[in-house]
């Protein structure tokens, strides 16, 4: 057995399995579209892909008014749109709030709406207008018979008498 075809320890193919070619990751569509054809425009003859000659295709139809044209057209505004902002993105404003809480400010806010002024013999103290506090006290009213209601009723329902 000295005349085998391999010597011991030795594989017989050194170079191992030959690599499976893969397909390139493009769609038969993408190939048509990526074929170029000759097309006029303005008189004159060019050369353009046909994704090139049916975006033109589309303008033009858009721009007789059809509806389809135009949503497409539309489309690939937005898309566009889209993928320049994502390359070049717009730096965001920081918008500094500040917050000022100030008796002054609810007291000018009182008398512009008319709910209270200052009294004249003493201007740090304010005089709510009574129409104002018997709009509040009726608000306060509602609300308490409100929740007092459902207090007694509890989730029971009224039903009318028959």
């Amino acid at each position: 057995m000295s005349s085998t075809r391999f010597q011991a320890g030795q594989s017989g193919n050194p170079k191992g399995r030959p690599r499976k070619h893969r397909r390139p990751n493009v769609s038969a569509f993408e190939i048509i579209l990526d074929k170029t054809l000759t097309i006029t425009q303005n008189g004159k003859a060019r050369e353009a892909t046909v994704e090139e000659a049916l975006q033109q295709q589309t303008f033009k139809d858009a721009l007789a008014g059809k509806r389809l044209a135009i949503r497409k057209v539309l489309a690939m505004i937005e898309k566009r749109e889209r993928a320049l902002e994502k390359k070049n993105p717009v730096p965001g404003r920081i918008i500094e709030l500040k917050q000022h809480y100030s008796t002054d400010n609810a007291d000018e806010a009182l008398r512009i709406l008319g709910i209270a002024e200052p009294e004249q013999s003493f201007p740090t103290r304010w005089k709510v207008h009574s129409w104002a506090a018997q709009a509040a006290i009726s608000v306060l009213a509602a609300r308490n018979l409100i929740t007092e209601r459902s207090r007694i009723l509890g989730s029971s329902r009224l039903t009318p008498k028959a």
